[in-house]
């Protein structure tokens, strides 16, 4: 038996538009905390933030309350569906932003 080379495979690529910036733009419904709702906002305890944990961009502060950074939110709604208090609701981009905060 003879003996062959393995090469090794690697890929290199850099971030496009869009990557890592703000892309709040692609978003059609942004998610809404309703702080009566939501756990460490009504205890005042930093309890929960399952938002947090699941939001795949790290668009949500781990601070009370929790506020989301509507630049970067690509408006997936995985903090809605994660959301075990149901505090979280995704509504039309469209909508009035005095709905926030309810």
């Amino acid at each position: 038996m003879g003996t062959r080379e393995c090469g090794r495979f690697t890929s290199y690529s850099e971030s496009g538009p869009g990557d890592g910036g703000r892309t709040g733009s692609w978003r059609v419904v942004r998610p809404v905390i309703n702080l009566d709702l939501c756990i460490p906002a009504k205890k005042k305890k930093k309890a929960c933030f399952m938002c947090w944990l699941y939001c795949p961009d790290g668009v949500i502060t781990r601070e009370i309350p929790p506020v989301i950074d509507y630049e970067y939110c690509k408006g997936c709604g995985i903090c809605a569906e994660e959301c075990p208090a149901g505090a979280i609701e995704m509504v039309d981009e469209t909508g009035d932003a005095r709905e926030e905060g309810k």
